[in-house]
């Protein structure tokens, strides 16, 4: 659990620094049972990272300090750069059937970026575009571009691709990949294999690949969904503390001290 008592599948976090550089940690969360849920992420501060929510079903409303507020529902993206310091509240809301479920992303920025002024990006379903490739692969572009085709999230620092990806049963397929960029996949429906070796990799497990140029994709009797996720490397050391990723301790301390005397948020 996190938040106020959110259930949840962390994927990836803290202990896996740096394998998946420059991503820190990725979290599958939702229920069908709203009390496993609804008490939420209330006001917690951000520094020196970008949170992604992106939803599947339910919907979660954001309130910022910058003055932001807002509902995102179903499909819909969440892209929040908290770079010299934000403080936010994510409230979970369900939907009709009292069901939530989506995943949160958090993005290291490097030390360059670390300090920059936050901003946030409320994309909404119909903004994200869909194609359909060889073999009825389809594939939903959040951020970077696939056939000439861009998702809507731009200039982001690492340059990642985050894509959200259907194959239907018996389907065989290739996707080309930057070889600079640390990629992963998280399935999230069905089984599908990763490579020749024909082992399957089912609901709820994360795949980090190694550096290459292109990553083969196979599913046998079901079909699979899943998020292919890549950036590149910042090869920077990580202090990190809860909410706060920096690149020292003394820059967490410095970052506690300033939430705590009421200096955290810069104008």
């Amino acid at each position: 659990m996190d938040g106020a008592g959110v259930h949840l599948n962390r994927v990836f976090g803290n202990s896996e620094v740096p394998n998946f550089d420059p991503f820190l940690l990725l979290d599958a969360f939702g229920s069908k049972i709203k009390s496993e849920y609804i008490k939420g992420f209330p006001w917690h501060p951000h520094r020196g990272i970008e949170t992604i929510t992106y939803l599947l079903k339910g919907s979660v409303e954001h309130s910022d300090s910058m003055g932001n507020s807002g509902i995102i529902s179903t499909g819909d993206i969440q892209w929040m750069t908290a770079g010299s310091g934000i403080i936010h509240q994510e409230m979970p809301k369900g939907n009709n059937d009292e069901e939530m479920y989506g995943f949160q992303l958090w993005a290291n920025l490097p030390k360059s970026h670390k300090m920059m002024p936050p901003r946030y990006q409320e994309i909404m379903s119909s903004e994200i575009p869909e194609i359909i490739m060889e073999n009825n692969v389809k594939i939903k572009i959040i951020c970077g571009t696939v056939n000439e085709i861009s998702g809507p999230v731009k200039d982001i620092v690492t340059n990642p691709e985050y894509l959200d990806i259907s194959i239907p049963s018996e389907t065989s397929w290739k996707y080309l990949i930057k070889a600079d960029h640390n990629c992963f996949a998280y399935v999230y429906e069905g089984s599908i294999s990763f490579s020749n070796e024909g082992k399957e990799v089912s609901t709820g497990s994360v795949v980090l690949f190694e550096k290459g140029d292109s990553i083969e994709f196979s599913t046998k009797k079901e079909n699979a969904k899943f998020l292919l996720i890549s950036g590149m490397p910042i090869g920077e050391p990580v202090a990190w503390y809860g909410p706060i990723v920096m690149n020292t301790d003394e820059e967490i301390e410095i970052a506690f001290d300033e939430y705590n005397n009421g200096t955290f948020v810069k104008k």
